[in-house]
């Protein structure tokens, strides 16, 4: 197969949660843009409109879906759509995450869960929902998670978020026991650990040590527009076939240097 037939994704569909702004929206958009058929949902409908309207201009086929993925009994009817509209699902990107700022010895029981709802709970019930109705059947399948840097270490001291860092850390081993459980079903799991990067969750904490941050960075820049598309398609797609149970960093060196 040649390196382009490699990384074509040309009749493929793709689900991306959280794919309405941010790295969601630009990873849609690198699926779209290799070929794919891209289905993006997130909470707020008129985000969502706006993600869709971005992509059609692009010419990328895209189904939009309002979708509380917290609502976890809404998950079997969203991929219904999902499959109706677009087709059996190749690709899952779980995108959709939450944070929360609060000491450890103050947080909130109800922030903790919803983190965790959202994060670790959500990928998990959509996961196996995707997994049994497309991705088994088939015998093929990938699924890439959305981790962070956050998840591979405790953080600077001066952090408060740790139900978000738990949660993180808890969607790396997810990524390692799906993927040595589905192997036998040729589905790929793995996970992509983005840096710092300027997106609405971000904007708030990057006020505050942005310049630390780019300073210990061996790149000196944030992460960019399109420093995260490369890597969404390159899991996405056959070129990455023999590749399971692993997790792409994307920091710019970061974590080398801290």
């Amino acid at each position: 197969m040649s390196t382009s037939k490699l990384f074509d994704l040309s009749g493929k569909v793709a689900l991306i949660t959280g794919g309405s702004r941010g790295l969601g929206l630009k990873m849609a958009e690198a699926l779209g843009e290799m070929g794919g058929k891209v289905a993006i949902t997130a909470r707020t409908a008129e985000e969502l409109m706006e993600a869709e309207a971005r992509l059609k201009k692009l010419g990328i086929e895209v189904l939009a879906l309002p979708n509380d993925l917290s609502k976890f009994d809404q998950i079997p009817g969203m991929v219904d759509r999902v499959v109706d509209k677009c087709g059996t699902i190749d690709v899952l990107v779980n995108n959709a995450g939450a944070t929360w700022g609060a000491a450890a010895e103050s947080h909130p029981a109800e922030a903790w869960n919803k983190v965790m709802n959202l994060n670790i709970n959500a990928m998990f019930f959509l996961s196996q929902e995707v997994g049994r109705r497309c991705m088994i059947p088939r015998k093929s399948g990938k699924i890439i998670n959305i981790s962070s840097i956050a998840g591979l270490a405790g953080g600077p001291p001066d952090t408060t978020t740790i139900a978000y860092s738990t949660s993180k850390g808890a969607a790396l081993n997810f990524t390692r026991a799906l993927a040595s459980e589905w192997g036998k079903y040729n589905i790929n799991v793995n996970a992509i650990c983005p840096g710092w990067f300027p997106t609405k969750m971000s904007a708030g904490h990057l006020e505050k040590v942005g310049a630390r941050v780019i300073a210990g960075t061996p790149l000196h820049r944030l992460g960019g527009e399109d420093d995260i598309k490369g890597t969404v398609v390159f899991l996405a797609s056959e070129a990455s076939r023999h590749i399971t149970g692993q997790h792409v960093v994307v920091d710019g060196g970061a974590c080398i240097a801290n």
